[in-house]
């Protein structure tokens, strides 16, 4: 193509444009009152998500509070290096990572079948009170579950130590020196205190699967198994998978509030209740570090990135529709 003939080109896509311009404006004044709905909500997102990223900075900094963030000295890399060059750092990794994999494996597995229970009962009046009964420990704070769980395993007053082990003729248990038992109770008090959210998600999900599909199903002699297998779990996949990628990012993230208050914070417990957050808590209680604090929330919150990317690749690669990007 001549430069003459290009050079004519080049007045159509101006146009092009300018008339891509007017017709954004024609959109917005169409759906402005969606607009309007939508800015509340756009609003506390840029002030509660994106301007506190500005604070990465800060990781690679260090802090001096006389000369302030902008103005304190940088220091590359060193933040980074306590959070893995320290001696517990294969533990607190360990941890972090096996207690989030199980509580993944968990919620997926057991929210499922409670919501597929659910959809089940015939009495949708006694539903909605199990429903409700289940999804209420959601709502309370990990303080008051803390003291809830030291209720039944405190060594002296105890109810587990007073009435449930004499039954079995067993002597009472220090449970809050005893760090074996502990990767049984934090995902047992995980699971009750926020299984409701996960059933309510599925059951949304099972509920709107069009029952013809489960009459066709029962006309082909198809068990209550069967359909659950081949219509079910196949119609909520796009949802379970939803659900499985938002936690693969949070990963590398633990519940400060189980892990910390829960336990009690009990030093004899460190070994197998110690994770990522309540260390650098505990770090920079003892050192003061801002600097130190940021880097691990940024490492965190890079790891989970990837984590989600990647898997959303594959998720991308076995079916395309399911995808979350």
């Amino acid at each position: 193509m001549s430069l003459a003939e290009n050079s004519l080109l080049l007045p159509e896509q101006g146009e092009r444009k300018k008339s891509r311009v007017p017709r954004m404006f024609q959109v917005m004044r169409r759906f402005w009152v969606f607009y309007l709905m939508m800015l509340p909500a756009l609003v506390v997102i840029i002030v509660n998500n994106y301007i506190p990223m500005l604070g990465v900075v800060i990781s690679f900094k260090n802090i001096d509070y006389s000369k302030g963030i902008l103005k304190s000295d940088w220091s590359g890399f060193e933040n980074f290096k306590y959070l893995f060059s320290t001696e517990k750092a294969w533990t607190i990794t360990r941890n972090t990572l096996a207690y989030n994999g199980v509580f993944i494996l968990l919620f997926l597995v057991i929210g499922i079948a409670f919501a597929i229970m659910f959809s089940e009962m015939k009495n949708r009046i006694l539903s909605k009170v199990h429903q409700s009964i289940m999804f209420l420990p959601y709502f309370l704070s990990w303080v008051v579950v803390a003291y809830l769980v030291f209720g039944f395993l405190s060594t002296e007053n105890g109810f587990v130590n007073k009435t449930v082990l004499p039954w079995f003729g067993m002597e009472p248990i220090e449970w809050y020196t005893q760090p074996k038992y502990w990767p049984f109770i934090l995902p047992l008090v995980k699971v009750w205190k926020e299984i409701g959210y996960s059933t309510v998600i599925y059951l949304a999900a099972i509920i709107g699967i069009d029952h013809e599909y489960y009459e066709a199903a029962l006309i082909d002699g198809a068990n209550k198994w069967q359909q659950i297998r081949k219509i079910t779990i196949p119609l909520i996949s796009p949802v379970i998978i939803v659900m499985t990628l938002l936690q693969i990012g949070k990963i590398f993230n633990a519940d400060f509030g189980l892990f910390f208050q829960v336990t009690r914070n009990a030093g004899a417990l460190y070994s197998t209740t110690q994770v990522i957050d309540t260390y650098v808590y505990q770090t920079f209680l003892q050192m003061g570090d801002i600097g130190m604090s940021s880097a691990a929330g940024m490492v965190q919150s890079v790891v989970g990135f990837f984590l989600i990317f990647f898997a959303n690749l594959i998720v991308r690669r076995v079916s395309k529709d399911d995808a979350l990007f």
